[in-house]
C-alpha cells in the first residue's frame, strides 16, 4: 500500500512535447513516474516533413537505446557522421579544400520528425494532451504539489491537471521560464540560417544527385562544413536518399512573431537567397539548394548561460534551460542528455526529496551547458567572420592553427566527457 502511495504521488508535468519533452517523459517513466505531456499541436508530428537535420553524439545514440524496445530502430533511422570535415571555399573559383578533417566523429545523423516519432511510439499514447496550450501554475504552499491549468484548443475548456513536479521543455521562447526571469532576453547572433531538406528518392535526372557526390565524395558518412568570406554552409545526408543544408547569411535582426524563431519567406526571399549562394558556393551545392522545396528561414539566438534552472517544483530543461546557437550540434544532445540525468537525479532522491534531487541536476548540468552554449557561440562568431575580442576576423584562406582547432567539433567542452 506505502508503495502504491508513493507512486500516486510521484507525477510530472511536462509542457512540451518536442524531443526534450519526450525524451523526459522517457527518463521518467523508466523510474516509475506518472508522466503527463501537455503539447499545443493538435496531433504527434510522426511522419511529417517537420523540422529538418540533426546530429546525435555517441551518449545520446546510447540513452535513446536504452529507452526505446528495439536498439535497431536507430541505426535505421539514422545515417553515421564518421567524418567531421572543414573546407575552405573560394568564391571566385568555385574551389573547396580541405582545413581540418577529423576522421573519428562517431555521431549519426537524423531527421527530427524521424527522431521524434521514434521516441514517441515507444512511449505510451496516453500520456500526451494534444491541443493543450499551457496557461498558468501554482504551486501550494507545503511546495508538496503543482497545479498546472492549460486550455484545450479545439474547444477552448480550462483543464487543471496536479502533479509533484513541472518541467519546462518549451523551447528557447519558454513561458515558464519568463515567470522567473520576465527580465531575460535573447540575445540575437548577427546571422539568420536558411534550411532545407532535399529529398532525391524516385528522381528521374539523377545529375543533380551525382554532380554532389562527386563535389562531395564522402556524403552518407560526412559532416561537411563549407567556409566561405563570412559565411559558411553545412551539408550532410539523411536516410531514406535526404540531404540537409544549412546556410548562414549574417543580417540585421529580423522582425519575426514573439512564439518563433522561424520566419515565413516568401519567393522573393529566396530568389536573394539563390543569387547569394550562387556568389559564395560551387554549382553543385547551389543546385541542390535550388531543387529543395521549400526552404525555410531562422533567426539565430542564444542566451548568456542561466545560474538557475530551477524553483521550488519547476525545472528547465532543452532549450528552455539553455538557448544555444546550432555550431556545436549541441541542441538536440544537450536536452537528452538533461533528461537522462534529471531522470537519474529523481530516482536517486525520490520525490520526497525534490529539492535535492533537483539542486543536484542544476549542479550537473549548467557547467557543461554553460561551457558548451559559449564554445558555440564563439564557433558562430569565428565560422561568420564577426568580431571576437583579441582576435582577427576569420578568413578561412588565411587560416590560423588557432582557427583550425577550434573549428573542429571534437574541442566543445566535455566532448567526450560530461561528469
Amino acid at each position: 500500500m506505502a508503495e502504491k502511495q508513493k507512486k500516486k504521488k510521484s507525477k510530472v508535468i511536462i509542457v512540451g512535447g518536442s524531443i526534450a519533452g519526450v525524451s523526459c517523459a522517457h527518463a521518467l517513466t523508466s523510474i516509475g513516474w506518472q508522466v503527463v505531456v501537455i503539447e499545443k499541436t493538435a496531433a504527434p508530428p510522426t511522419g511529417s516533413p517537420t523540422g529538418a537535420g540533426l546530429g546525435l553524439d555517441s551518449l545520446a545514440q546510447m540513452l535513446i537505446t536504452s529507452w526505446i524496445a528495439n536498439p535497431q530502430l536507430l541505426q535505421h533511422a539514422t545515417l553515421p557522421l564518421t567524418i567531421d570535415q572543414n573546407q575552405a571555399s573560394d568564391s571566385s573559383t568555385k574551389v573547396n579544400w580541405t582545413l581540418t578533417r577529423d576522421e573519428e566523429f562517431n555521431f549519426r545523423a537524423a531527421h527530427w520528425a524521424d527522431l521524434h516519432g521514434l521516441l514517441y511510439n515507444a512511449l505510451p499514447p496516453d500520456i500526451f494532451l494534444w491541443d493543450h496550450q499551457f496557461i498558468s501554475f501554482s504551486i501550494s504552499e507545503d511546495k508538496s504539489y503543482i497545479k498546472v491549468k492549460a486550455k484545450v484548443l479545439r474547444n477552448d475548456k480550462i483543464v487543471e491537471i496536479d502533479g509533484n513536479l513541472l518541467v519546462a521543455a518549451d523551447g528557447c521562447l519558454s513561458l515558464i521560464r519568463q515567470n522567473f526571469l520576465p527580465d531575460l532576453k535573447l540575445r540575437y547572433s548577427g546571422y539568420c540560417a536558411w534550411r532545407g531538406v532535399l529529398d532525391f528518392s524516385g528522381r528521374e535526372d539523377p545529375k543533380t544527385i551525382e554532380g554532389i557526390r562527386k563535389a562531395y565524395p564522402d556524403l552518407g558518412k560526412c559532416l561537411y562544413f563549407d567556409l566561405g568570406s563570412k559565411t559558411h554552409c553545412v551539408l550532410y545526408e539523411l536516410p531514406n536518399k535526404r540531404l540537409n543544408w544549412i546556410f548562414y547569411v549574417n543580417q540585421p535582426e529580423p522582425e519575426i512573431k514573439r512564439n518563433s524563431v522561424t520566419m515565413k519567406v516568401s519567393e522573393d526571399m529566396i530568389d536573394e537567397m539563390m543569387k547569394e549562394a550562387e556568389k559564395a558556393w560551387v554549382p553543385e551545392l547551389v543546385k541542390v539548394m535550388k531543387e529543395t522545396k521549400n526552404p525555410f528561414l531562422n533567426a539565430i539566438y542564444d542566451c548568456d548561460p542561466l545560474r538557475q534552472i530551477y524553483w521550488d517544483n519547476v525545472v528547465l530543461i532543452g532549450d528552455a534551460a539553455h538557448p544555444t546557437t546550432p555550431h556545436g550540434l549541441r541542441s538536440t544532445n544537450m536536452s537528452i542528455l538533461d533528461a537522462a540525468v534529471l531522470g537519474k537525479c529523481l530516482e536517486k532522491w525520490g520525490v520526497e526529496n525534490l529539492h535535492s534531487a533537483l539542486g543536484e541536476y542544476q549542479s550537473i548540468r549548467v557547467p557543461v551547458t554553460s561551457k558548451q552554449v559559449l564554445h558555440s557561440r564563439k564557433l558562430g562568431r569565428i565560422k561568420q567572420g564577426l568580431h571576437l575580442p583579441n582576435r582577427e576576423q576569420f578568413d578561412p584562406k588565411k587560416a590560423t592553427s588557432e582557427d583550425l582547432k577550434d573549428l573542429q567539433q571534437k574541442n566543445m567542452p566535455f566532448f567526450t566527457s560530461v561528469y
